[in-house]
């Protein structure tokens, strides 16, 4: 019974799992070592429109745990924590996947600014 009701719960929240759109780090991003200052400055840009993007991602995903819980059963405390569980490890991932593109970019710039010198 728990499994069916899980099985339900899943289903309902799968449309609005949907309406949070995984924003895709941006492409094309200056290499330091080669880039204009106007080239390097557009990257700045990327990634800042990236983690705003990425900001809004997570606010969503945090919304779709709260309206899928509250489709549980109270009781049905296993369905909970596996709710729980799915959304922290998107959550987490999403959170690691941002800040592996900041440091890469990071990289960049500190590349870009060691040719400065």
């Amino acid at each position: 019974m728990i499994k069916v009701l899980i099985s339900i719960a899943f289903m309902a929240a799968a449309p609005l799992a949907l309406a949070c759109d995984y924003p895709a780090p941006p492409k094309n991003l200056p290499e330091g070592a080669s880039a204009s200052k106007e080239e390097m400055l557009a990257g700045v840009k990327m990634i800042a429109a990236y983690q705003e993007k990425m900001s809004e991602y997570l606010t969503c995903i945090e919304a779709d745990e709260i309206v899928a819980t509250q489709a549980l059963a109270d009781d049905d405390g296993a369905g909970k924590k596996q709710l729980r569980t799915m959304s922290n490890k998107k959550y987490n991932a999403a959170v690691d996947e941002q800040a592996r593109t900041v440091e890469l970019f990071n990289a960049e710039i500190r590349a870009y600014k060691a040719r400065s010198k």
